[in-house]
């Protein structure tokens, strides 16, 4: 919530006293600390391309910018469908938003509260008993006193308390403000997650399923050759335990099936019961190019950097509230009005009452309350300081793990989709030499089962390839939607909308030192 907070005539009158107050720093510097920059994110240099897999060999983008709406690069309507639908529909992000609205107009009459004078208007009726005067009769002691009149009260923000206050209050809003789009992130990032993972989850269980049958078909085949004296009753004991062993993990990846979906209903704003069809896991496209931001533009991408330098110019900001209240304040304040001891006496001309003053406040002894303050004050801004450094090292650690867990998992879906191969090429093989009589039929059972289970394997690290490239373009700060070109504000708009706070603590720390 942009301010700028005109510079008053009065200010200039200040001047010297301004400069006799020599170097005294109100507010420290809001800016962030410089921070070295990696060469590289993580502590193996970065490849140019993922290892192929799936006829993919996912590129690292060097120098990229961040990517709005990367959830289209899997190439899924449906996907992009449930994305906008979880955007539009969520409770979380319309109360977020609600509540960032309200902080908004909560700041602009904040602040024009402390630039613009305070006017009210009132009216009293007061019956009293006057006390008589000792050895003289008794007057009448009874009368009624009607007063009218419009109050104002303007004051004068001689060293900053008002202003500093009000860019803090700014700083908060933005902190809401970028605490809002980190939201929106997160929830198009969980909802892309959430739908791979129940479309893999879906081709698990039903590759499972099947595993099952054929342990089972397996285990009647070794128990008729056991029972024919071709198999021991060991061989037929293993395979019974093999297939009630697949047959005991499906209960629970079913489960976990139906949780991962009950999750993606939610997040898309509707009840669990309402949850949407599965995307078909195989028609998931993996995005050939993944963008690799600079460290700079990371920093400058990501909502969590932004929230660690909105909370900072807050705490900057309120050092120099702090030091300002060790000063002296003046208030100016008017009044004029009517008055009488009755209404038409009120009214009349004679009734006229008027009153003009001014106070003037210099805080002496206070008990060591303001310096404490003041104390307290520099302690949570240099606090500041060390939570925005240790957010911008989460951020590049944040990217270095996504990197190289994005490269172990093509690594190792290359190798899953290599054993799926050999897997599938030996079931083949099996297949027609049972087909032409040189093998016994139950072993194209168990060459069947073991290359569904290559595939099941194949799944897995593909679903881990996918879902860690949706975490690589969240590290990377890819927005929700392209950024758009602010607008600009009007002649003689709203003083609260006009330029950033960071512009107006600097131009508050000039006028003071």
């Amino acid at each position: 919530m942009p301010i700028r907070l005109p510079t008053p005539a009065w200010r200039l009158a200040t001047l010297p006293l301004l400069l006799a107050l020599g170097a005294c720093a109100f507010a420290p510097d809001s800016k962030p600390p410089a921070m070295a920059q990696p060469a590289q994110y993580g502590v193996e240099p970065l490849p140019a391309a993922g290892a192929p897999a799936q006829g993919v060999a996912q590129r690292y983008a060097r120098d990229a910018r961040p990517v709005p709406e990367w959830w289209k690069r899997f190439g899924s309507d449906a996907l992009d469908a449930m994305v906008e639908e979880g955007l539009a529909n969520s409770p979380d992000l319309a109360a977020a938003e609600r509540n960032l609205a309200g902080a908004r107009e909560q700041l602009r009459g904040q602040v024009n509260s402390s630039l613009l004078p305070s006017i009210d208007a009132g009216a009293d009726v007061t019956r009293k008993r006057a006390l008589t005067m000792p050895n003289l009769p008794e007057p009448t002691a009874l009368y009624n006193v009607f007063t009218g009149q419009v109050q104002a009260k303007y004051d004068l923000d001689l060293f900053g308390a008002a202003r500093f206050e009000n860019v803090s209050r700014a700083a908060h809003v933005e902190q809401q403000a970028f605490q809002l789009e980190s939201a929106r992130r997160s929830l198009a990032g969980n909802i892309v997650t959430g739908a791979i993972t129940s479309a893999s989850l879906a081709e698990r269980v039903a590759l499972t399923e099947k595993q099952v049958v054929l342990a089972r078909q397996v285990a009647r085949d070794t128990q008729r050759r056991y029972e024919l004296g071709s198999a021991s009753q060991n061989d037929a004991l293993q395979a019974d335990q093999d297939a009630a062993t697949l047959e005991a993990s499906l209960p629970g990846l079913r489960a976990q099936w139906q949780t991962t979906r009950h999750a993606l209903a939610v997040l898309m704003g509707r009840s669990p019961d309402q949850a949407p069809p599965d995307l078909a896991f195989a028609m998931l496209a993996v995005p050939a190019e993944v963008p690799v931001l600079v460290p700079s533009e990371l920093l400058a991408a990501r909502p969590d950097i932004h929230i660690a330098e909105a909370v900072l110019r807050a705490a900057a900001a309120d050092v120099g509230v702090a030091t300002a209240q060790l000063f002296p304040s003046l208030s100016l304040s008017a009044s004029m009005g009517k008055g009488g001891f009755s209404w038409p006496a009120a009214l009349s001309g004679a009734g006229s009452i008027w009153a003009v003053g001014a106070s003037l406040t210099q805080p002496i002894f206070h008990g060591g309350a303001l310096l404490a303050e003041r104390s307290a004050a520099k302690e949570r801004y240099e606090a500041a300081v060390l939570q925005y450094k240790q957010t911008v090292l989460t951020a590049f650690r944040d990217v270095a793990d996504t990197l190289a867990q994005l490269d172990a998992d093509g690594q190792a879906l290359a190798s899953a989709e290599a054993s799926r191969r050999s897997a599938e090429q030996s079931h083949r093989n099996t297949a027609n030499r049972v087909r032409l009589g040189a093998l016994a039929p139950y072993t194209a059972y168990a060459s069947e089962q073991h290359y569904v289970a290559a595939r099941v394997r194949e799944v897995e690290y593909a679903n881990a390839r996918l879902t860690e490239t949706a975490a690589l373009f969240q590290a990377m700060g890819s927005p929700v939607r392209a950024p758009q070109a602010p607008a600009q504000p009007a002649a003689g708009g709203d003083a609260a909308e006009s330029q950033a706070p960071r512009q107006q603590q600097q131009q508050q720390q000039q006028q003071q030192q």
